[in-house]
C-alpha cells in the first residue's frame, strides 16, 4: 500500500504486503521530495522485501561511476525531454529509450539517478524525471535542481491519511503481452521425447478436427498412463503441441533441436484403464483411453497430437542488458509462428545461441542485415566482387532459453528480419 500521509509513512512507506492503512501525523511543515522520490527511497530502504530482480556487478559499477560523472550529452536520444512525468503503462524499456539513445543500457539511466532511485526495478507511475545538461554532461534526477546536496523544496500539508494499492503498480520491463503467450509456447525438445509423450486418438463422433470444448480422447506412448486424479486434488492440466520440427542452424546446418507447435490446452477428466468385456462368448481385456477437455485452442487439434503437462504460469520481470560473454556470430533459426519469409517489429525469431553459450532471459542482441554482393566497376578495366559491410538493422530481446537455441522479441527494426540474419552484442 502507499501511504500518503505527511508524516515519516509518507518519506518510508510500508511494504506492499503491509496494513492497508497509514496513520495520520501531526500536522506541520514537510520536506517532501517531488513526485514519490521519497516513496523510492523508502522502498529501496526495505530492499531485502522486494523482488530479486538481477543486478550485475558490472551494472552496478557502470551505474556508480555515472552517477558521480553523469553521461556525455552525446550518448542522450535526440529527442530526450527536459522532464518526464511516469505514467501507467510505460515500462522500463520506454522510459530508457526516452532519454538514451540506446534503451538497453538501462545501468546508465540507474546511474544518472543514483541517488533517487538506489533499485532501478522499483519505479511507480507518479514520479517525475528531470533532465539536466551542464559542461556538456548529462544528468538524469527525480529532484528539480537535482544536482546532489541539492534542497527539494517545501511543500506544506495537512495531516490526512489516504491509501492505495501499490501490488500492481510496478513498471514492467516491456509490455507484458509482448511476450507472456509465448512463455509456455515454443519447446526445443529431442525429437524422441515428444514421441513418447500421450497422444490425442479421437472424439466421440467422425470429426477429424478438434477445438476448444470439446470432449476428446487420449492414449499414453510408451510412458506411465494418465492416471484418474486423486480425490481432493485439482485435475492435471496439459498443453497441446503438434508434431516437432526441426531446427538447424543456418551457419554450419547442426541440428539444434525439435520445436514443437503449440496448439490447445487440455484438463483431465478420466484416467486410462482397462476395461473386461464379453466377445463370442470370451472375455477381453480392452484399453479404454482417457478423457480429457479442451480448454482452450490456438488453432484447431487433430488425431496424433501431442500432450505435455502444463507448466506454472510465469510473470517475469526482464532486465535488458548485454550479454556478459561478447556475441559475434549468432544467427537467426527461424520465425516462429509464421509463414512469412521476414518478421516485423514485436514479432518472436528463434536463434542458434542458448544457455550454454552463455545466453540468458534480458539479454540484448543487435540484429544486422547483410551487406549485398557487387561488382565493383570503380576502375577501368576492373570488375572485382566485393560484400558491403553488413549492417544495423535493429534490436531483440531474448526471453527464454534453451540448452542450444533461445527466443526473442525483435523491439525495433528498420526492414524485415530474415533466416539466417547475424547477431552481435550491441555497442
Amino acid at each position: 500500500m502507499r501511504s500518503t500521509c505527511p508524516s515519516q509513512a509518507a518519506l518510508s512507506p510500508p511494504h506492499p504486503a503491509a496494513s492497508p492503512v497509514a496513520s495520520a501525523a501531526p500536522a506541520g511543515a514537510w520536506r517532501l521530495l517531488l513526485a514519490g522520490a521519497g516513496l523510492l527511497a523508502g522502498l529501496a530502504a526495505s530492499a531485502q522485501t522486494a523482488p530479486p530482480y538481477p543486478v550485475t556487478e558490472g551494472q552496478r559499477a557502470v551505474a556508480q561511476q555515472t552517477a558521480q560523472t553523469g553521461i556525455p550529452e552525446s550518448e542522450l536520444a535526440a529527442n530526450a525531454p527536459d522532464q518526464y512525468r511516469v505514467k501507467p503503462g510505460d515500462t522500463l524499456w520506454d522510459i530508457a529509450g526516452m532519454f538514451l539513445r540506446s534503451p538497453w543500457r538501462w545501468p546508465e539511466l540507474w546511474g544518472m539517478n543514483l541517488q533517487d532511485i538506489r533499485n532501478p526495478h522499483l519505479i511507480y507511475p507518479g514520479q517525475t524525471l528531470y533532465l539536466e545538461r551542464i559542461g556538456g554532461r548529462a544528468r538524469l534526477s527525480a529532484r528539480l535542481g537535482g544536482a546532489p546536496g541539492g534542497e527539494p523544496p517545501t511543500v506544506r500539508v495537512s495531516p490526512r491519511t489516504r491509501a492505495e494499492s501499490l501490488a500492481d503498480s510496478l513498471l514492467p520491463t516491456l509490455k507484458p503481452h509482448l511476450i507472456e503467450p509465448f512463455l509456455a509456447e515454443p519447446v526445443v525438445i529431442d525429437e524422441n521425447f515428444l514421441a513418447q509423450a500421450p497422444r490425442l486418438v479421437g472424439v466421440a463422433d467422425t470429426r477429424v478436427l478438434i477445438t476448444r470444448g470439446d470432449r476428446a480422447y487420449v492414449r499414453s506412448s510408451g510412458g506411465p498412463p494418465l492416471a484418474e486424479p486423486a480425490p481432493g486434488t485439482p485435475p492435471a492440466r496439459y498443453r497441446i503441441f503438434r508434431s516437432a520440427t526441426a531446427l538447424v542452424d543456418p551457419a554450419s546446418g547442426a541440428l539444434l533441436g525439435y520445436e514443437a507447435q503449440y496448439v490447445g490446452r487440455a484438463v483431465l477428466v478420466h484416467g486410462e484403464s482397462v476395461q473386461t468385456v464379453l466377445r463370442d462368448g470370451k472375455e477381453l481385456q480392452e484399453i479404454v483411453p482417457a478423457s480429457v477437455d479442451i480448454t482452450g485452442a490456438k488453432e484447431e487439434m487433430r488425431v496424433g497430437d501431442r500432450l505435455l503437462p502444463e507448466p506454472p504460469r510465469q510473470f517475469p520481470n526482464y532486465v535488458p542488458r548485454a550479454p556478459e560473454v561478447p556475441i559475434d556470430n549468432a544467427r537467426v533459426v527461424s520465425i516462429y509462428g509464421s509463414a512469412v519469409a521476414s518478421a516485423a517489429q514485436n514479432q518472436v525469431v528463434s536463434i542458434n545461441k542458448g544457455s550454454a553459450d552463455g545466453i540468458a532471459p534480458g539479454h540484448v542482441l543487435a540484429l544486422l542485415s547483410e551487406g549485398a554482393r557487387i561488382l565493383d566497376a570503380s576502375q577501368p578495366g576492373e570488375r572485382t566482387r566485393i560484400k558491403l559491410p553488413d549492417e544495423r538493422n535493429g534490436v531483440l530481446m531474448v526471453f527464454r532459453t534453451f540448452d542450444r537455441v533461445s527466443y526473442g522479441l525483435i523491439l525495433q527494426i528498420r526492414e524485415g528480419v530474415k533466416v539466417g540474419d547475424r547477431l552481435v552484442s550491441p555497442r
